[in-house]
């Protein structure tokens, strides 16, 4: 053999092992599925607490605003009255004494009667109360995805409900949502 046979020979030996590694890396990305068929789709909720302030109209009643606090009106017209009356009693000195105690007690009796009037004068007016309270939602968070390639079975978690099928890259379910075309539609 010559050596050009040889180098020949060890150039097409060369190129075959490369042709056929080839063809194997070939085979193997064209033999790798391309979808995961899905099995079942959880929907996965998380509990959200959200502040929000309610407010309502409550009718208050408060003892209405008096000008005469002491009471001095009820207790000179008590006074007068019970003085008046004590003093159609009796005689003489007897009458002064019955004119005073009069008096006294009628003055008395017009402030108590003058107190009991005020505390049951009232006005009720409208007043806005408001508090917070905590709301509880529940809020979709994502989907747990059962999904089936060939004899295997795996679970992951998707922000994208899938249809019947999940894209597979490098032997490996896509679980980012599916990109969304662009229209180039001209505005119109």
């Amino acid at each position: 053999m010559n050596s050009s046979m040889l180098k020949g020979i060890a150039i097409g030996g060369v190129a075959a092992v490369v042709l056929g590694a080839g063809a194997v890396t070939g085979y193997r990305t064209v033999a790798q599925p391309r979808e995961a068929q899905v099995v079942a789709v959880r929907d996965v909720l998380q509990t959200v607490t959200t502040p929000q302030e309610r407010c309502d109209n409550v009718q208050v009643t408060h003892r209405a605003p008096t000008q005469d606090p002491n009471r001095i009106t009820g207790s000179v017209i008590g006074g007068i009255a019970g003085g008046l009356l004590g003093n159609q009693i009796g005689g003489g000195s007897g009458r002064t004494l019955a004119t005073v105690a009069g008096a006294a007690a009628g003055g008395y009796a017009g402030n108590q009667v003058q107190k009991n009037m005020q505390q049951r004068d009232t006005v009720t007016t409208t007043e806005r109360r408001c508090k917070t309270v905590q709301t509880k939602s529940q809020q979709l968070v994502g989907y747990d995805v059962t999904y089936r390639i060939g004899e295997r079975e795996g679970v992951v978690r998707t922000s994208f409900k899938p249809g019947a099928t999940l894209p597979v890259k490098d032997g490996q379910v896509v679980v980012d949502a599916p990109a969304v075309p662009v229209s180039t539609a001209p505005a119109g």
